[in-house]
């Protein structure tokens, strides 16, 4: 079973940066990849970034490519998402995703459980 909380967003500045946390409190995290996805008002959900289950790989939306960095820690089953030089189109709601598939996943439809998301705030 996965269960995903997320924290750490917030409200930030333009040009700031934000760290979002993931715990997955159940007993699979070393065997699921992971991503996080990002909802602004009025648009469709995206994938901002994804990692495989060792951390080996990773894949970044064009968007965030040399700003955001996945990671992840087996040893505290969490999830990270560091944001460096925030824009104000950054602004949305971030989910956390877990998939039963062990490779990079970058298909919505491919991730099998979701957190509840983390406000991110980004003003200019």
């Amino acid at each position: 079973q996965v269960r995903l909380v997320e924290f750490g967003g917030g409200l930030v500045q333009a040009g700031g940066s934000l760290r979002l946390s993931c715990v997955d409190s159940g007993r699979t995290f070393s065997r699921n990849a992971m991503g996080w996805f990002r909802q602004a008002p009025g648009k469709e959900r995206e994938l901002v970034a994804a990692i495989n289950r060792s951390g080996i790989s990773t894949y970044y939306a064009d968007a965030v490519k040399g700003r955001f960095t996945i990671s992840r820690d087996g040893a505290k089953n969490t999830l990270h998402l560091q944001m460096n030089s925030l824009k104000p189109e950054d602004t949305a709601v971030y989910y956390c995703a877990a998939s039963d598939i062990m490779r990079v996943v970058t298909r919505s439809s491919d991730y099998n459980y979701w957190g509840q998301g983390t406000q991110v705030t980004v003003s200019s």
